[in-house]
C-alpha cells in the first residue's frame, strides 16, 4: 500500500495465556507484513474502573482519554474477542463504554461516537469450544454498528484454540492462517478506501 494504513489491534482479554491475545498477535504480524502501520495494545495497560456516570462526573480517567485518542487516530482496527457466557467480555464492554462516553464541555470529546464513527473493524475470536467464540462476535457486531463503525463482513472464530497454536505462538494449520489473513486483508483493503 502506498501510504501505510494505521491499524489498531487489541484483544478483549488480559489473561496471561489468552488465546485471543495470541490471535491478535498473529493478526498484527500479518497486517505489518502487508504494510500497515500497526499499533498493538494490551488493555491491561489502561487502568479503567467499571464505568459509572457518578465516577465520570468527578473526572474522566486519563486511561479513557488515551484510549479515545488511540481509537480515533486509527481508521481501522482488529479486535480479538473472547466469549464469556455466549457474549463478549466485561473488559471489552467496559472499554467501549468509557471510550464512547462524551465528556461534557470538552471541545474534542463532546461526541461519544467520535472515536468510532467510520472506523473499519475486523473481528476475530478464539475459544476451546467447537464454535470458536462465534457467539461473542454476533453480539459485538451490532454494538459496533450502533457506534457507526463499518464492520468487515469477513470474520473468523478459531475453534479448539488449545490445539491451534504451535510453540512459537503461530497458527498451526494453513486453513486457520488463511482465515485470519482474509479478515486482516479485507480490513486493510476497506480501511484504505474509507479512510478520511
Amino acid at each position: 500500500m502506498s501510504t501505510p494504513l494505521p491499524l489498531l489491534v487489541f484483544a478483549g482479554s488480559t489473561r496471561a495465556k489468552s488465546f485471543n491475545r495470541q490471535l491478535a498477535s498473529v493478526a498484527a504480524e500479518r497486517a505489518q507484513a502487508e504494510g500497515a502501520q500497526v499499533t498493538h495494545i494490551e488493555l491491561a495497560d489502561f487502568d479503567l474502573p467499571i464505568y459509572n456516570a457518578d465516577l465520570e462526573a468527578r473526572g474522566t480517567p486519563a486511561a479513557a482519554i488515551r484510549l479515545k485518542e488511540l481509537f480515533h487516530a486509527h481508521p481501522a482496527w482488529i479486535i480479538a474477542s473472547p466469549e464469556y457466557n455466549g457474549s463478549y467480555t466485561a473488559l471489552l464492554k467496559n472499554t467501549i463504554d468509557w471510550v464512547s462516553s462524551p465528556i461534557k464541555g470538552d471541545p474534542l470529546w463532546s461526541s461519544g461516537t467520535k472515536p468510532f464513527a467510520g472506523k473499519v473493524v475486523g473481528l476475530l475470536s478464539a475459544s476451546l469450544g467447537a464454535l470458536g467464540g462465534l457467539r461473542s462476535l454476533s453480539h459485538l457486531t451490532p454494538l459496533l454498528l450502533n457506534l457507526q463503525c463499518w464492520v468487515a463482513p469477513k470474520q473468523f472464530a478459531l475453534s479448539r484454540a488449545g490445539e491451534a497454536f504451535d510453540p512459537d505462538g503461530q497458527l498451526s494449520t494453513e486453513a486457520a492462517r488463511n482465515a485470519v489473513h482474509g479478515v486482516v486483508d479485507q480490513v486493510l483493503w476497506a480501511g484504505q478506501r474509507l479512510r478520511a
